[in-house]
């Protein structure tokens, strides 16, 4: 335990789940898109949807998306800055099961044309887990340097990817494997010790079989 799990985040807002969370969600969901948002549908679950305007929770949910930190001061004005900078933001309810109270559901797309699907969760103290992507399981804290493989399901693709991890020198430490069926759609996910150089990135994109290459990077921008 350290100090930050006894006296919480340091950020603006009354709550550290509706509000320096939600910062979070949205701040991760952009490094996960990878650029910058140009429209963005939010929908709410639980808790967030039925007091979250009240802590700010939509506020900080662009703020995040817009690349600011839960001690950003222009968190309360995160809806006047996306309107400057020309990102279009809609809300609506999510319809989930069985979720977090803290859920949120961020349909995201780029200034390139990309779109991404990020289900998250605010688990409390600034905490959150990224739940879904794209509609396939996820469950990663954003913690540590995160890898997510989107691939058929076939042989030989976990033995490359941890290969090329493994002559990068780079320590894996937790792996999750999903599959929606034998033969169907797949996805991997590697939490690291340390950050993945963009070339291994790039190579495992060209790979065959491989449909999507998604990285979460701790350092910033």
């Amino acid at each position: 335990m350290n100090i930050f799990d006894i006296v919480g985040p340091v950020m603006v807002g009354p709550s550290s789940s509706h509000t320096a969370g939600a910062v979070k969600i949205g701040y991760v969901s952009r490094k996960l898109l990878g650029e910058n948002i140009r429209e963005v549908h939010i929908l709410l679950y639980g808790s967030f949807l039925a007091t979250g305007r009240g802590h700010g929770t939509d506020r900080a949910i662009v703020a995040g998306l817009l690349g600011m930190l839960p001690d950003d001061d222009r968190v309360p004005y995160s809806m006047e800055e996306a309107e400057k900078q020309n990102m279009k933001v809609t809300f609506g309810e999510a319809v989930l099961k069985e979720a977090h109270p803290n859920t949120a559901v961020l349909q995201m797309k780029g200034e390139s044309g990309r779109e991404l699907e990020v289900v998250a969760a605010s688990l409390g103290g600034g905490r959150i887990k990224i739940c879904m992507i794209d509609g396939l399981d996820a469950n990663f804290t954003a913690e540590h340097p995160t890898l997510i493989v989107h691939n058929q399901d076939q042989p030989g693709h976990v033995a490359e990817v941890t290969s090329m991890l493994s002559h990068k020198a780079i320590n894996i430490a937790t792996m999750q494997l999903y599959r929606d069926g034998r033969g169907g759609n797949a996805v991997m996910i590697l939490e690291c010790d340390k950050e993945i150089p963009e070339e291994a990135i790039k190579w495992l994109k060209h790979l065959e079989g491989v449909n999507k290459v998604t990285y979460y990077s701790m350092e910033e921008a």
